[in-house]
């Protein structure tokens, strides 16, 4: 281990540093159970495996919808989609936890969440993945750019999601509405148990106002094509 591996690591107890050849070694990592990861030494570690269980109340609030919706594939860098769990001790740093991992990546996590939300907030009878082959009449194409851990300055991190979000009219893959969600939730210490809590709890409010600015965006659009005299309607895209 060299000498700014070291420093970094007793700077920061339980991160592994994400170096350059680490990070291919990371990317590399298949999670499939609580099997062996490479640690950050030349040995091997045992990985505690999280799979956060997000379930979301349904808002009063949310409007009935009587369109169809497809969830697009998640776009994501591969750092970000690893299946490490991402920490950033300084603006220019990115680590992981050592001895820690997702169970799955960010970007099936964010879709699994919102899949599960729509389909439970009784608002939308038809919603699925786009590769189910559902004949949807809105798609919701999303970029998940952080899920990290984030100090940024404090003595405790704060799970950092950020994802933009367009709603497209598959009609004539118009953009319907776009929007940058971002939440930034402070864990209850500098543990990895308690940075997965906050991700719970920040995927958890992040998808809350994505389903609810879906419904509600959706249904304003909805209402403006609904007035356009079918003469003037654009073809469908192929």
């Amino acid at each position: 281990m060299n000498t700014a591996f070291r420093a970094a690591s007793a700077a920061h107890p339980g991160i592994a540093v994400l170096a350059r050849a680490a990070l291919v070694a990371a990317l590399a990592v298949s999670v499939t159970g609580c099997g062996l990861l490479g640690g950050g030494g030349g040995g091997r570690e045992r990985a505690t495996i999280y799979a956060p269980d997000v379930r979301v109340a349904p808002d009063p609030s949310w409007p009935r919808v009587d369109w169809q919706l497809a969830i697009g594939s998640a776009a994501a860098s591969r750092v970000t989609d690893s299946p490490r769990i991402n920490v950033r001790p300084t603006p220019s740093e990115l680590e992981v936890y050592a001895g820690a991992a997702w169970a799955q990546p960010a970007t099936d996590m964010l879709e699994d969440t919102l899949l599960r939300a729509f389909e439970d907030s009784g608002r939308i009878d038809a919603v699925a993945r786009s590769e189910s082959g559902i004949r949807s009449d809105y798609k919701l194409v999303l970029d998940l750019r952080r899920f990290e851990s984030d100090y940024a300055g404090a003595a405790v991190p704060s799970a950092t999601i950020e994802v933009a979000a367009k709603l497209l009219y598959n009609r004539d893959q118009r953009v319907a509405a776009s929007r940058t969600f971002l939440q930034a939730v402070p864990a209850g210490g500098t543990d990895v148990g308690a940075v997965v809590a906050a991700f719970e709890r920040g995927l958890a409010a992040l998808t809350a106002d994505m389903v609810g600015w879906t419904l509600s965006s959706g249904n304003a659009d909805a209402a403006g094509t609904a007035a356009v005299p079918a003469s003037r309607r654009a073809p469908p895209a192929n």
